[in-house]
């Protein structure tokens, strides 16, 4: 057996390889590499750049048991699919409903940063009545992109993505000359506590790669094209985000504290309109990963609606559109909440958590899945039998230790909440 059960739905098949990439690239670049720099080097100094490494690897060993799970599925709900398939409705609500926060959590934490860097262009959305209102009008009009069909969200991925990368590649073309070599000669290695929480804050920067699993039910190819876009991908962003770090720590050594650490080495580097043309990058970057959200998040509560898991209502197809509405216009709204209730760090690090626990419960469905399903002729190799699965496990479990209390309980009271959620939707059926 190949597979699930494929999805009967009205959802139309748009997506290739490239857009997966796409969606991929801006689930993970977004408001992190805009911020996290400054984090970095006022946490761990000259050694920053190679917590980016470590982080790349770490993700790594996640993202190729994702792929391997990924190979056997070509239904809508990513994790959601996986974990039902696996353990049962209960484990795959969960998995959605705490995926769900996860992703509502960053795109709040997300828009923040977006709305704060466009305040470069216009000070009063730095703060204040003006910021939140900036916030409330990015949230609406990513909504209408994506109620109106995947392939107006997909237009705007794709034009985001390179808006978002010509800046970057520029900053690291200019900077990259001026290398600091103690970099790779004299850089302290941080305490092990102080090197986790780093980390911890960091992955932040590689979570979001899962956006990709989600909208299988709209692949062209889901069980070629996913695997090989999230692999291809992530590896990319690695080296990309590690030139990125010497850059920042090479140029502006003194940078540590800065809100928007990219700007302010674009203005060393190539004066206010190189500043400009950076922030800009930024805005266009923080927009394509809302966007992502925008677009993968739902179809998980769309999901859990077919499944039964949810109400009825969050499993309608918009008869024009063709597209989950109602799903997203209850993501919209769970975010904005969000966003109107927490400021960048704490939502960061809830966001990084709940994704850590979801991606506990999905390489647990490896072995599983391996033993209901079997294998088929093509599918994304996994070299080394369960030692990837077995790292990956080790590696997400360790970063949840480094998690404050505060982050604990609130993701806790999310979990107690879907519980109830449902429990009193199984009992309606």
């Amino acid at each position: 057996m190949r597979g699930s059960k494929e999805q009967k739905t009205g959802l139309r098949k748009e997506i290739g390889q490239l857009g997966f990439g796409a969606i991929a690239l801006n689930g993970t670049i977004g408001a992190g590499i805009f911020a996290l720099p400054a984090i970095a080097l006022e946490r761990a100094g000259l050694f920053s750049p190679w917590i980016y490494v470590a982080c790349g690897v770490l993700i790594m060993a996640i993202v190729f048991v994702f792929a391997r799970v990924a190979s056997y599925f070509s239904d809508t709900g990513g994790p959601v699919t996986y974990a039902t398939r696996a353990f049962g409705p209960f484990v795959g609500f969960q998995a959605g409903w705490l995926l769900t926060l996860s992703r509502a959590a960053a795109f709040a934490a997300n828009a923040h940063l977006m709305v704060t860097y466009a305040g470069w262009f216009w000070p009063p959305l730095d703060d204040g009545t003006a910021h939140l209102v900036g916030v409330g009008v990015v949230c609406v009009l990513l909504t209408a992109i994506n109620i109106v069909g995947i392939k107006q969200g997909m237009m705007a991925i794709f034009a985001l993505t390179v808006l978002k990368l010509l800046p970057l590649v520029l900053l690291v073309f200019l900077g990259v000359s001026q290398t600091n070599p103690e970099i790779f000669a004299a850089a302290d290695i941080p305490p092990l506590d102080s090197l986790g929480e780093t980390m911890l804050i960091v992955f932040y920067a590689f979570v979001g790669f899962e956006s990709a699993v989600i909208p299988a039910g709209e692949a062209r190819n889901a069980k070629r094209d996913i695997p090989l876009a999230l692999v291809r991908t992530i590896l990319a962003i690695t080296v990309f985000y590690f030139l990125i770090q010497i850059v920042t720590i090479s140029v502006a050594p003194e940078m540590a504290g800065s809100r928007t650490p990219l700007a302010d080495v674009a203005m060393i580097l190539m004066g206010s309109i190189g500043a400009g043309i950076l922030t800009m990058g930024a805005v266009f970057s923080i927009t394509g990963n809302l966007t992502s959200s925008r677009l993968s998040a739902p179809r998980m509560l769309y999901a859990m609606g077919q499944l039964g898991s949810l109400p009825d209502w969050f499993g309608r197809v918009h008869p024009r559109f063709h597209t989950p509405s109602n799903a997203i216009l209850f993501y919209a709204a769970f975010s904005i909440i969000l966003a109107l209730s927490g400021g960048f760090v704490l939502l960061a690090v809830i966001s990084t958590i709940v994704r850590l626990m979801v991606y506990v419960m999905c390489i647990a469905t490896l072995p599983v899945l391996h033993r209901k399903l079997g294998e088929y002729e093509g599918q994304f190799r996994l070299y080394g039998g369960m030692t990837v699965p077995a790292i990956a496990l080790l590696i997400s479990i360790w970063l949840m230790t480094h998690a404050s209390q505060q982050s604990w309980l609130t993701t806790g009271g999310f979990m107690v909440l879907g519980g109830l959620l449902y429990l009193v939707t199984r009992r309606r059926d």
